[in-house]
């Protein structure tokens, strides 16, 4: 719902309604108002209209770099999740 409610704002912001993001999009008016309203959408939609008002830089976000790869993880030595017993 949140993520609808940021895309209806920055529309409003741009001052363009929902059947010209719609059209400007490449998608059904509907599909615009399901994205909006927090009722579901595709990846592809909200790809479209991320494009459509230009805020492809929100894909960072949802995609941060990786900073290691899955390979230098594995041969990472675990770190530790108990302490050794003392001998008594």
């Amino acid at each position: 719902m949140l993520l609808g409610e940021q895309l209806r704002t920055i529309r409003l912001r741009q001052d363009i309604d929902q059947q010209q993001l719609a059209a400007r999009a490449g998608m059904a008016l509907n599909a615009l108002k399901n994205l909006e309203s927090g009722r579901g959408g595709t990846t592809r939609s909200l790809l479209k209209v991320l494009r459509a008002l230009g805020r492809e830089d929100w894909l960072d976000a949802l995609a941060p770099q990786i900073s290691i790869s899955p390979l230098q993880a594995l041969a990472r030595k675990p770190t530790r999740q108990r302490a050794s017993r003392k001998p008594t």
